[in-house]
């Protein structure tokens, strides 16, 4: 069985970033086998409760997050680290494109110890769990010094069976037009890689600046259960 480290170099990634240009984001269908995504599933069982965070006091939506330890558990840390060779160079081109000084190291721990000289410091990798009637509000991790323009998502439960409802959702706000609204068709085990807040887009007069955020939709029946995965702390 192909590992998803080994999946995710094996990936098109030309393919990748001119979705990324187009949409904002790309779908990876079944980048996750089942029992994998079952498997991580079920550490919202396990994980103490000093890991978990009631959404509705973030004012975030209703449910529950359940973050990682800045040192993720294998195997989430090596595909983080996997994924974040790929992405950096996707973040460059945009970073190049909008005019933004610096750029993003090839390595994703010598980008964590810019988050670290920055006080940036507070994990924000988590899975989130939704009931009936749970949803997360419209949002973007976008605080701080050091903001990496992409993250990882993933759906660890089956639409369908395990719940009904729960579409992740995102939202483009382009200047001087109405919130173009998404909805990704995610099934068991797939991953899509994400704007975090802004990215560049091409129009008629050249590139400019669209804001994005995302959010999942309310659960109409049973639970579901995803994840992401982000590049930067917070402080």
């Amino acid at each position: 069985m192909t590992s998803p480290n080994t999946k995710i170099d094996r990936l098109d990634w030309a393919g990748i970033s001119a979705q990324l240009d187009i949409e904002g984001y790309a779908v990876l269908p079944g980048l996750l086998d089942a029992s994998t995504a079952h498997d991580l599933a079920r550490q919202t069982e396990t994980m103490s409760a000093a890991h978990r965070v009631p959404l509705a006091s973030a004012d975030l939506g209703h449910g529950e997050l359940f973050y990682f330890d800045a040192s993720l558990p294998t195997p989430l840390e090596i595909w983080r680290t996997v994924f974040y060779r790929h992405l950096a160079v996707i973040a460059n081109q945009w970073a190049e494109i909008l005019g933004v000084d610096g750029s993003y190291p090839a390595e994703l721990g010598d980008f964590r110890r810019r988050n670290q000289k920055a006080g940036q410091v507070q994990a924000q990798s988590h899975l989130n769990r939704l009931g009936v009637e749970d949803y997360v509000a419209l949002h973007q991790r976008s605080a701080g010094e050091q903001v990496f323009p992409l993250q990882v998502v993933a759906l660890l439960s089956e639409p369908g069976k395990d719940f009904h409802g729960g579409e992740f959702v995102m939202t483009e706000q382009r200047p001087r037009m109405q919130s173009r609204p998404m909805v990704l068709p995610l099934k068991l085990g797939d991953a899509a890689i994400i704007s975090t807040s802004e990215r560049p887009f091409k129009g008629t007069r050249g590139h400019y600046r669209v804001n994005l955020k995302h959010a999942i939709s309310r659960v109409r029946q049973g639970e579901r259960i995803g994840m992401e995965l982000t590049f930067h702390d917070a402080r």
